[in-house]
């Protein structure tokens, strides 16, 4: 079949490839200059299946109040004239609820695990580079209760066959030693050794030239002004002047899906999260002592991943609409908090600030599959998982495209 691919982030991308391995032809269509130029930018940097939670659980309620009216919170409420904001909000709290919380991470663990295991088989086929580590993710905590926290979800998440291993601060430091001169002493943490780290943007444009190589079209800087319908299906995708029609059609385009699917009648419950990150350039001696493990620092909500001669710091949740105006108070948050564990990094001058759009659902449980027109599917919704679900999403969704059950279990949209 002709499959047209609307968004080239590292979810459409992925997508593209895994349809075009399935014997369709291919074209995605982008509004950027080249591929990864959004969300997948410069997120975190983690592949964290063994710590694929939603934010929505019972723990984050009083917490959230406790961030009331903090401009450096991690996640920061600001309330709009916006139905739907008001509306995720809502479904978000409700999504709290432990029983809620408990099916919700079911179908994270699954869908992580299984993406996490396509990426693998990816880049042992293709020999793709994006400055990955296999080195596990260890989840620390710098409070008693916060790590007591961890602990109990250690033992829930091995009920799921998720390998989460429990160690005391010694064995933290002993992990990662360049969190020995924290200045926010470590307590504890969680490891998980299979989960790994890479820059979701080299990953994205290599895949796209891989994908290239492989017969899949591009068509870069091309606004998509309308998906138009006839009927029950799907009639082509308005771009410019033009109509462009296929046999099926794909919604990767991230926070911005719900905009283009409300004028066919089409609701999902997805909105923008927005993140910021800061990306600090390692001169030798800076790489010498920082961390080459990648870290979740649970009191501040922000992760860190080594990325070559960088270290990428990511995090905070900001309700906002789609604005995407960089908030200097939330990128120096990150930073200060980045030299409070790493003393060492303080004299690092050279540092980029980013922010983005996270697609995120209310339950962190991305959409995938078919919608009520014909030929129409959808893979979005991945929030702050875009990364760690990539490649199993797009799989999926080629599976579903291609008329066949996709290998892992999950709540796909029929």
């Amino acid at each position: 079949m002709k499959v047209l691919v609307l968004g080239a982030g590292v979810v459409g991308v992925a997508s593209a490839w895994y349809l075009a391995e399935a014997g369709h032809e291919v074209l995605v269509v982008e509004r950027q200059p080249e591929a990864g130029m959004e969300t997948s930018f410069a997120n975190g940097g983690q592949i964290s299946a063994g710590h694929a939670e939603p934010w929505a659980k019972p723990s984050v309620i009083p917490k959230i109040v406790q961030w009331l009216g903090r401009e450096d919170a991690p996640f920061l409420f600001r309330a709009r004239l916006d139905p739907a904001q008001w509306e995720w909000g809502l479904r978000f709290l409700r999504e709290c609820a432990p029983g809620r919380f408990e099916r919700n991470c079911r179908e994270l663990a699954g869908l992580a695990a299984y993406s996490r295991a396509r990426l693998r088989a990816l880049r042992a086929a293709t020999g793709i580079a994006y400055d990955h580590l296999a080195r596990g993710i260890l989840h620390f905590a710098t409070d008693a209760r916060d790590f007591e926290a961890l602990a109990r979800s250690a033992e829930a998440a091995r009920a799921l066959g998720v390998e989460r291993q429990v160690k005391s601060a010694p064995e933290c430091l002993a992990l990662e030693p360049a969190l020995k001169d924290s200045e926010d002493p470590i307590v504890g943490g969680v490891y998980t050794p299979g989960d790994e780290s890479g820059d979701a943007r080299q990953f994205t444009e290599a895949l796209a030239r891989l994908a290239a190589g492989r017969g899949v079209a591009f068509r870069f800087e091309a606004r998509i002004q309308a998906i138009e319908s006839s009927g029950a299906e799907v009639s082509g995708v308005r771009v410019g002047e033009e109509l462009l029609s296929a046999d099926a059609y794909v919604v990767c385009l991230g926070s911005y899906s719900p905009l283009m699917l409300r004028r066919l009648g089409i609701r999902i419950p997805v909105y923008p999260l927005k993140g910021y990150s800061i990306t600090l350039a390692l001169g030798p001696a800076e790489a010498a002592v920082a961390p080459s493990v990648s870290l979740t620092d649970e009191a501040h909500k922000i992760v860190v991943s080594r990325l070559g001669n960088r270290l990428r710091a990511a995090g905070t949740a900001e309700l906002t609409g789609y604005d995407t105006q960089l908030n200097p108070v939330r990128c120096a948050a990150i930073s200060r908090r980045v030299r409070t564990l790493f003393p060492a990094l303080g004299g690092i001058t050279e540092v980029e600030n980013w922010s983005g759009l996270r697609p995120a659902t209310p339950d962190n449980v991305p959409i995938i599959g078919r919608t009520a027109l014909r030929r129409l599917y959808l893979n979005t919704g991945h929030g702050t998982l875009g990364w760690t679900l990539a490649c199993g999403s797009g799989k999926a969704l080629a599976d579903i495209v291609s008329g066949r059950r996709p290998e892992v279990s999950f709540r796909f949209q029929s």
